[in-house]
């Protein structure tokens, strides 16, 4: 019966049909040991000489690193084999006997790794990261789902930016200028008067000339936006929200974790409250620290980890400088200058996994922001309708999945968190 490795448990002392991958062989004289995966886990296979035909057993021998297989035999189970079962094979057929693999079970470095990415994802470690990112969106999505948020999908292409003008790929669009969405916020805004609590989920486009570990020009995020909600509203879900998905993860992805060799147990103090400093307590936590940073300034990675390494869980950070963040961001109504925001930030030096604020919802207050950071305001005619027609005060965030995978992973960059990176020198594969 054709089955899975996965499955492989439910057919203990039954005969089943494997097809898959070879990941690696080793020969004893008369017995050869495949390790077989596919794309559902790895199984030790054994090739007895006196068990299959002379040409099976011939054909065996000639496979190399990632051929292609089918295999018949018998399941029996052995604690000492990988997975603790063990295929005994009656037969064998190849669909390809690959040509020499360029990635070995060597070491190799990243610049040829990434360069054969459409490869690299085949082992262990980068299946595993793949596996966990899965099961993160799944996650993410299902604790919105189960607490009334409706997913609405927000345009690709847009007239406006979200997050400045200056990080914005331009395309022509049948002779008008469009963008590739930094962000499904503003859209996400619109929807709320017809559903209260919405999310976008989709990929977002930064023209970021940045090389650090902490960037990527296309990404993935997750955008809860929910009506009536205060900043204080927000910050609440967004514990909740990180906790669900990280101890998610440690009861359902033992197994990958464990690939990765992650020690769980810093993600296992991942649990609300989180904790909250204002952005003048760490501007004094980062003084103290030794930095030479101005009030004012915005916090770059070096800052963000440094205020983590504080905690032993992820911490808020709240009311930062009006002039360092967006212009949609309100406004503290008893300190001007401040925000009604937090960037929640990772610890062990992973930096800011979330980005959220309460919105502005008065039209002459958004507009004034608008001409101060020099937007064109036609652009922006429909989002402001949205603050004349029922305007209410409202919240909302988004969460990079790629830097949560890696903080959740123990990855030093978010390359490995996405299947295909985008980054500034590379486009392929």
């Amino acid at each position: 019966m054709k089955t899975t490795i996965a499955d492989i448990h439910k057919r203990v002392d039954s005969e089943v049909e494997l097809m898959g991958w070879v990941y690696n062989r080793r020969s004893s004289g008369s017995i050869q040991f495949l390790i077989l995966r596919d794309g559902s886990g790895f199984i030790q296979a054994v090739v007895a000489k006196d068990e299959v035909a002379p040409e099976e057993f011939d054909l065996c021998s000639s496979l190399t690193q990632e051929s292609s297989v089918k295999l018949r035999g018998r399941v029996r189970e052995d604690h000492r084999a990988p997975g603790g079962y063990e295929l005994t094979v009656t037969g064998l057929d190849a669909f390809q006997v690959s040509e020499e693999y360029p990635i070995t079970l060597k070491e190799h470095g990243i610049e040829f790794l990434l360069d054969n990415r459409h490869l690299w994802i085949r082992t262990p470690a980068q299946r595993a990261i793949l596996k966990i990112r899965a099961e993160v969106i799944r996650l993410a999505r299902g604790f919105l789902d189960d607490n009334g948020f409706t997913l609405v999908d927000t345009p690709i292409l847009t007239g406006a930016a979200c997050e400045g003008t200056s990080t914005l790929f331009e395309t022509d669009y049948f002779g008008e200028t469009a963008y590739l969405s930094q962000s499904g916020q503003l859209y996400s805004e619109a929807t709320i008067a017809a559903l209260g609590k919405v999310y976008c989920f989709g990929p977002t486009f930064r023209a970021e000339k940045s090389k650090t570990r902490r960037h990527l020009i296309e990404f993935w995020m997750v955008e809860p936006e929910m009506a009536f909600f205060t900043m204080e509203d927000s910050n609440e879900l967004q514990e909740r929200f990180v906790s669900h998905i990280v101890q998610g993860i440690l009861e359902g992805c033992p197994e990958h974790l464990k690939e990765l060799e992650r020690d769980t147990a810093s993600l296992k103090k991942v649990v609300p409250p989180f904790p909250r400093i204002t952005y003048d307590e760490a501007i004094d936590m980062l003084h103290e620290k030794g930095f030479d940073i101005d009030w004012g300034d915005d916090f770059g990675s070096p800052h963000e980890t440094a205020l983590a390494e504080s905690f032993d869980r992820p911490v808020f950070v709240t009311h930062y400088p009006t002039v360092a963040k967006a212009f949609y961001m309100e406004p503290d109504p008893e300190r001007p200058e401040v925000i009604l925001g937090a960037d929640l930030l990772a610890p062990e030096g992973y930096g800011e996994i979330i980005g959220g604020s309460q919105r502005i919802h008065d039209p002459v207050l958004l507009e004034k922001r608008m001409r101060e950071h020099n937007l064109p305001l036609e652009s922006y005619q429909w989002y402001l309708d949205l603050r004349r027609y029922g305007s209410v005060p409202h919240s909302g965030f988004g969460m990079g999945i790629e830097r949560v995978v890696a903080w959740i992973c123990g990855l030093n960059h978010l390359r490995e968190a996405i299947p295909f990176a985008r980054l500034l020198n590379r486009l392929h594969p």
